[in-house]
C-alpha cells in the first residue's frame, strides 16, 4: 500500500521524449552537412587552414551552401537545448544526488552556445558584404571552426559524462551504454588538444556524430522514474 501511495503521489512526467528530441537534433546537424556538401561539391565543409586568398575565394563561390550549413547548425542547437533540460529534470526525478546532472547541464549549455557561435560566424562569413574583406572572412572561418569543432566537442563530452557516470554507478542504463558514454566523454575533452595539435582534429567528428547517436540511445534507455530502474537481481 505504501509503494502504491508513493506511486500515486508522484506526478507523471510531462516533458518531450529525450530520445526523439536528440534524434531531431542529430538529423538537422547531418542534413545541413549533407545538403551543403551537395551544393558545393564538398567545398563548403573545407577546413579554414590554408591561405587567406584560397579560403576567401572558396567562401565567396559557395556562399549559398555555407548559409544553408549555418541555418541547419543553428536549428540543431534548439532541440539539443530541450534535450539537455529534459535529461537534467529526469535525473533529478530519478533521485540522482551527485554532481553528474549539473555537469551535464553545464556541458549542454556550453555545447549549445558553441553551436550558436559557430552558426553566427558561418552565416556572417557567407555575406557578400563581408567577403570583400579577406582577412575578416578568414578570421570568421577560424571562429566557426573552433566553436563548432573543439569547443562543441568539449561541451558535448561534459553533457555525455554527466549522464554516463550516474547511469553507470546507479545502474540507470545498460553497462555497455554507460561505458561507451565514458569513452566518448574522454575523447570529447581530448578534442581540446586539437587547438594545439592539428592531427588530433579527427577526434572532433568522432565525438560530434557518435556522441549524437549516444544521446539518442540514452534518451530511449533512461528510465522515467525509479520504478522503471532494473534491480541488481534482474
Amino acid at each position: 500500500m505504501t509503494e502504491l501511495a508513493q506511486t500515486r503521489q508522484a506526478p507523471p512526467e510531462r516533458s518531450p521524449h529525450p530520445g526523439l528530441v536528440a534524434l531531431v537534433s542529430l538529423v538537422l546537424l547531418v542534413a545541413g552537412l549533407v545538403i551543403a556538401a551537395a551544393m558545393s561539391g564538398g567545398d563548403a565543409l573545407a577546413s579554414p587552414f590554408g591561405s587567406t586568398a584560397d579560403v576567401t575565394a572558396r567562401i565567396r563561390e559557395n556562399h549559398d551552401a555555407i548559409r544553408v550549413l549555418a541555418f541547419f547548425q543553428l536549428g540543431s542547437a534548439v532541440p539539443l537545448g530541450i534535450y539537455t533540460a529534459t535529461v537534467y529534470a529526469r535525473q533529478l526525478r530519478l533521485g540522482v544526488r551527485v554532481p553528474g546532472p549539473v555537469i551535464g547541464l553545464v556541458g549542454g549549455v556550453l555545447a549549445i552556445t558553441s553551436l550558436f557561435a559557430a552558426a553566427f560566424a558561418t552565416y556572417v562569413e557567407s555575406r557578400p558584404e563581408v567577403t570583400g574583406d579577406a582577412e575578416l572572412t578568414h578570421a570568421l572561418a577560424f571562429l566557426a571552426f573552433v566553436a563548432g569543432g573543439p569547443a562543441y566537442a568539449v561541451g558535448l563530452g561534459l553533457l555525455i559524462a554527466g549522464a554516463a557516470v550516474p547511469g553507470l554507478l546507479l545502474r540507470l542504463v545498460p553497462r555497455w551504454l554507460a561505458a561507451g558514454g565514458l569513452a566518448l566523454a574522454v575523447l570529447g575533452e581530448l578534442a581540446w588538444l586539437s587547438m594545439l595539435a592539428e592531427p588530433l582534429q579527427f577526434l572532433v567528428p568522432i565525438v560530434r556524430f557518435l556522441g549524437g547517436v549516444w544521446l539518442v540511445l540514452l534518451g530511449f534507455r533512461l528510465p522515467r522514474d525509479r520504478h522503471a530502474v532494473p534491480t541488481p537481481s534482474a
